[in-house]
C-alpha cells in the first residue's frame, strides 16, 4: 500500500513590493495541488503578481500539479505579473521540458536567480525603459 501525503506546506515571503516567493514543501499532486493555486492566487490577489516558486522540498509533481503551473502561470501574467520556478527537482524538469512548458515557464536553479531575471527583466518597476 502506498502512502499518501496529503499534506502540502508553503510559506510565503516578498523580496520585493510586487514579488512573492513561494516555498513549496511536499508532493504536488491530485490531493495538494489546489492548496498551492489557492495559496499562489492569494499572492497574485494580494499585489504581488510577480511569483517564483522555490520547489526545493518538492520529491514529486504529477500531471496535476504541472497544470496547476499553468493556471498560475495565466493568472499572474493577467495581473502583469510572471511565475518562475527555482530549484525544480530533476524530473519535473523533465516533464516540463518535454510537454513544452518550459517555453513559457521559465526555470532557475536557485531563487536568487529568478529575483535577479526579474529584476533584469524590469519587474520591480525599477529604470526599465519605458515604452
Amino acid at each position: 500500500m502506498s502512502h499518501v501525503n496529503d499534506t502540502l506546506g508553503t510559506t510565503v515571503r516578498h523580496p520585493g513590493d510586487r514579488t512573492a516567493v513561494v516555498v513549496v514543501a511536499g508532493d504536488v499532486d491530485l490531493h495538494t495541488a489546489p492548496v498551492l493555486r489557492a495559496q499562489a492566487l492569494t499572492v497574485v490577489e494580494q499585489g504581488s503578481p510577480h511569483v517564483v516558486l522555490d520547489l526545493a522540498q518538492v520529491d514529486y509533481v504529477d500531471s496535476t500539479g504541472l497544470s496547476t503551473l499553468i493556471v498560475l502561470l495565466h493568472a499572474a501574467q493577467e495581473a502583469g505579473g510572471s511565475l518562475r520556478v527555482a530549484s525544480v527537482p530533476g524530473r519535473l524538469v523533465r516533464m516540463v521540458t518535454l510537454t513544452g512548458i518550459s517555453q513559457m515557464l521559465p526555470i532557475h536553479d536557485t531563487v536568487a536567480d529568478a529575483l535577479a531575471a526579474l529584476g533584469a527583466d524590469g519587474a520591480e518597476g525599477g529604470d526599465g525603459p519605458s515604452a
